[in-house]
């Protein structure tokens, strides 16, 4: 079941979905059935200029980013943070070593932010290694040394590194958050990423404080053309377009009932 989504995501991305049909438009027009290779380039082309030359990825994500609005103020002494993965460039960093983030990387400036701030918060970090061959290493484990780095001392640290996706990040961590009797902890992730957590954390029975982070869109962003940025526009619409059919996809399975609000 870990590799059958990350197969389909490999097939079902918008760019993915321009080739393979401007593909087959080639093939079919190459054997002689013309208005098939026509209409087939053309569903190719609409897909390329939705997602390079409009913003529809980028209201797509902002609509799950204003789901859960973070809170004014920060927290009142939490007792306990979870942080989940995906920050951190697991390849770079299993070959180099260091600290080597992505653009998730707010997650863990946030979470190193409250750690200095409620030196008595625990820190819990969930997160393997998500990728297919499953050889680097996991999130927790570069995560000691970002967090060492700034004197934030390994007791303080609770580490989860065999989840490769959300779902497993819920069921591991419910299960450190009962041995180490810890409830009631802030969940910090991606905003566009919040509500999905949310619902399955609370599936789980974990009663978390959403603690959004790393936004990518402005919170008024309009659907409309924009012909100034289409590497932009094209990760804003891969990034939505993924989460969006993760919820369908967890929905379906029953593994959340669906994503609510705050």
């Amino acid at each position: 079941m870990f590799l059958l989504p990350k197969l389909f995501w490999l097939v079902a991305q918008p760019l993915s979905l321009a080739f393979l049909f401007a593909l087959f438009g080639a093939l079919t027009a190459f054997c002689g059935w013309r208005r098939l290779g026509g209409f087939s380039a053309l569903v190719s082309a609409l897909i390329l200029f939705v997602t390079l030359y409009t913003t529809a990825g980028t209201v797509a994500l902002q609509t799950l980013e204003n789901r859960m609005p973070k809170p004014d103020g920060d927290p009142q002494a939490p007792s306990c943070m979870i942080i989940l993965g995906g920050a951190f460039e697991n390849e770079v960093t299993t070959s180099r070593g260091g600290i080597e983030f992505n653009q998730a990387a707010d997650r863990f400036v946030e979470a190193l932010r409250l750690a200095l701030r409620f030196p008595q918060s625990r820190i819990l970090i969930s997160g393997g290694d998500g990728s297919f061959s499953g050889v680097y290493e996991g999130e927790a484990e570069a995560s000691r040394r970002f967090f060492a780095a700034f004197g934030i001392g390994p007791e303080r640290l609770i580490e989860e590194n065999t989840s490769r996706t959300t779902y497993e990040n819920s069921l591991n961590t419910a299960d450190l958050l009962k041995a180490q009797g810890l409830s009631d902890c802030l969940l910090i992730t991606s905003a566009f990423h919040m509500p999905r957590s949310t619902a399955l954390f609370r599936k789980a029975g974990i009663k978390i404080v959403p603690w959004p982070v790393d936004y990518r869109t402005s919170g008024r962003a309009t659907l409309s053309f924009d012909f100034t940025q289409p590497a932009l526009n094209a990760q804003q619409t891969a990034t939505a377009v993924r989460e969006w059919m993760a919820i369908a996809g967890y929905t379906f399975t029953g593994r959340i009932d669906g994503i609510g609000d705050r």
